[in-house]
Order: structure tokens, then sequence, then C-alpha cells
């Protein structure tokens, strides 16, 4: 099942979506109603209290940034504030315009309050899986701040979407970014060092993971940092991230006015 989050008629909904039209859900499910694509718009599929990230999760891309796989996941925090959903821009921001990097990912929804959970039953509590995209201000990161926290969290930083599906195996879905049309990232999930599994209990001795908190759960190599030259978002630029079996997710770049 694909679950959207859609704004029709002032109103904004959960909804199933199919084919030709969405479904919302009246009282925790869908009902006979039906609203065709043309009249609504697609949101992020949920507005996160947690958005989680995980670093280094492929050692392809440890390898590319220099630095060793990590032993433990490597965990990090973005703002809700930079959650943004489909079509919407990624806002290159007045303070930090010029070092803007793309990082796509698979993303995990949580689908209730899961604390200290045993692996073999963690996908218990995730409700379903979506496409994110982990935008990152690169010049904050290693040169200004020298730390990862202001780099994550400007507005827009985190789209995902376009909705979430829950009936997926997590375990070896094929992820992609196109950048301009030009593909950037590809790996497969089956790459990670650490399952969605094992984040989801790991990170449930850590903290309590509440309903529609997201967890990023990190990215292939081909981030533009590393590339010779660098590569990064520019004003009129369009980065879609694709994950098997999920979605595609798209996203114009413009300039913070």
């Amino acid at each position: 099942m694909r679950i959207g989050r859609i704004e029709t008629g002032g109103q904004v909904v959960h909804a199933v979506v199919e084919e030709e039209a969405y479904r919302p859900v009246r009282d925790g499910k869908p009902g006979d109603e039906t609203v065709p694509h043309a009249a609504a718009r697609l949101l992020a599929p949920v507005v996160p209290r947690q958005v989680i990230l995980v670093g280094m999760n492929y050692a392809a891309h440890a390898k590319e940034a220099g630095m060793e796989p990590p032993e433990a996941p490597l965990i990090l925090c973005k703002t809700p504030n930079a959650i943004t959903g489909p079509g919407v821009p990624i806002v290159l921001p007045k303070m930090a315009p010029d070092e803007v990097d793309y990082e796509g990912e698979l993303v995990v929804v949580i689908g209730q309050e899961a604390k200290n959970v045993a692996e073999a039953e963690a996908l218990e509590y995730v409700l379903g899986y979506t496409c994110g995209n982990d935008v990152s201000a690169r010049d904050c990161q290693f040169r200004l701040d020298k730390q990862w926290a202001r780099a994550k969290c400007f507005d827009t930083f985190a789209p995902i979407g376009p909705w979430i599906e829950t009936d997926v195996n997590p375990d070896d879905l094929r992820v992609r970014l196109r950048l301009n049309g030009e593909l950037m990232q590809e790996a497969r999930t089956s790459d990670m060092m650490f399952s969605c599994r094992y984040l989801v209990s790991y990170l449930s001795r850590c903290m309590t993971l509440w309903p529609g908190s997201v967890i990023f759960t990190g990215t292939p190599p081909g981030v533009g940092f590393k590339r010779e030259p660098p590569v990064f978002l520019r004003e009129g630029d369009t980065v879609t991230v694709e994950v098997g079996g999920v979605g595609e997710l798209t996203n114009p770049v413009e300039m913070e006015r």
C-alpha cells in the first residue's frame, strides 16, 4: 500500500495512493471517496517529530570520504524545519549557497512507538519506506563550523516522499540519485553495513522512536563534494531520488529570495 499526504479542498489528509486517484483516510482507514490526482497536491508524507540520520552506512561512501567504515552506526540529526515534500524547491540559503550537496537515501518511517526493541522484531514497528535527500551545506560542515548540525538543518534540506510504501522488503532495494538526468549515485540497500532492522533496534535502545519519525539510512557513493571537480547544487537544477519498489522523489533547486 502507498500512503500519501495530500492537500485538497483546503484540507490536508492522508490518503491511499491509487493509480488514478487518492483515497482519503478517515478514522484510520480509507473510505469510498476518491480524489483525482489533478485535484490534489502531494505533500511530505509525514511531519516527523524526529529526523534521524545515519552517516557512512555504505562502505564505498566512507572510502570516498577518506574515512574508515564505522564499527557502530554513526548517528546524526536534522531539525524538523528541514522537511519538505515532492516538487518543492530545495532552497540554497543566502548564508551558505555555494557548496550545497545532495545525498539520495532510503528512509524508514516509524509506525508505532519503539523502545528497546529486539532486532528480530524491529520491522514490526515500521510503517513503511520513502525516498529522501539528505541535503548538506559542505562549507558549513567542513570549514566554517567543522561539525554537521547547521550544515544539515537549513529549511528544505530534507525532502521526503512522494509517499510511504508499506509493502516492500528493505533489505535489497536499488537507490539512485540523478542530477539533471545524469546518474550520480547508485547502490543497493544490501550494501549497507547496518540494515534497517538493525538501525531501528539500535536507535530504540538510544531513544524512544515516535510514530511518524523518519530515519535516513545513509547515502551511497557519488556525492558531489568528492567528485573531481566537485559538483554542487545550483539554481535551475533538478534532483531525483529513486528507490526501487518505493518511488521517485523529484525537487527543483532555487536560490533563497
